[in-house]
């Protein structure tokens, strides 16, 4: 009971510290598919994504980042949600492509969403670390964010990170690093896998289905022209602010963050690709042996 009410209370903290005000719907983001069935709401502020039997719908951010702190609210599909699929994500273009997930794997009424995010470098994924939330998500907003530097990926869930992706590239993996990336965002129905491997199906009794998003601020170097253009004063925050402190550009668990980390994954992971030595039956991969 202490451990939950410590939890509880730390995670209440970090809410409040990571509420993100955000951009404009209008202005930072266009829609890239649904014919219609997402919309710009409250003057811009909001933007809800809907799933019916004929489609679901997507968008993306229009400006494509190299590095950067982005936040997203989102409130997902309440209810029976099984077989949907809501995400949000970070890619590059083409086959070889870098990619940053959070996806959100819907369930029958009463039972729990599972978070599932990976990561892929140059095309090649099989990254998955997967959690339950210890709230519903489907009650209230909650923010989820990836801060992306050069030498981490940290997925993070109201302000405590789940996941840290280190850059290895001198021990020989692959890191994102160098192909600029769009924010893109969707609802979609997947139940030939997203719910119990597939077995339980979308009620479209239930349908439409919809999702909700605001508060999308991107704190990011914009990538234009061929070229990086980063917010005024990145480096002299980064460089003023140390290893822990100042800028995203430098930024990495403190001990603090480190240990919340590790006690979520204790509590609340239920997959992770680096303890599934029946999937790689020659070894793990290599950042799985790393410290």
């Amino acid at each position: 009971m202490m451990r939950s009410a410590t939890l509880v209370a730390f995670m209440a903290v970090a809410c409040m510290a990571s509420i993100a005000h955000g951009g404009n719907f209008y202005e930072d983001t266009e829609m890239t598919w649904g014919q219609g069935r997402g919309k710009v709401v409250d003057g811009g502020r909001g933007l809800d994504l809907t799933l019916d039997k004929t489609s679901g719908s997507g968008f993306q951010s229009k400006k494509e980042y190299l590095f950067g702190k982005i936040d997203m609210q989102i409130k997902l599909v309440p209810g029976n949600s099984a077989g949907t699929v809501t995400t949000f994500y970070l890619s590059s273009a083409g086959s070889a492509h870098d990619e940053i997930d959070f996806e959100f794997l819907g369930n029958v009424s009463g039972e729990p969403y599972t978070l599932h995010t990976n990561v892929f470098t140059r095309g090649q994924g099989q990254r998955e670390q997967q959690f339950r939330l210890w709230f519903d998500p489907t009650k209230d907003f909650h923010t989820y964010s990836v801060v992306w530097n050069p030498q981490h990926v940290i997925f993070a869930v109201d302000g405590t990170p789940i996941r840290d992706f280190k850059n290895h590239e001198a021990r020989g993996v692959a890191f994102p690093r160098t192909q600029p990336m769009r924010l893109y965002a969707s609802l979609w129905n997947a139940d030939d896998w997203a719910t119990q491997g597939g077995r339980v199906k979308a009620d479209w009794t239930q349908a439409p289905f919809v999702a909700s998003f605001r508060g999308f601020s991107a704190d990011a170097c914009v990538w234009a022209n061929g070229k990086q253009q980063c917010p005024v004063g990145t480096m002299e925050t980064a460089a003023a602010g140390g290893r822990r402190g100042g800028s995203w550009w430098n930024q990495q668990l403190s001990d603090m963050s480190y240990r919340r980390m590790r006690w979520v994954q204790r509590k609340f992971m239920i997959y992770n690709y680096c303890t599934d030595a029946k999937r790689f039956p020659q070894g793990v991969p290599a950042e799985c042996k790393l410290r």
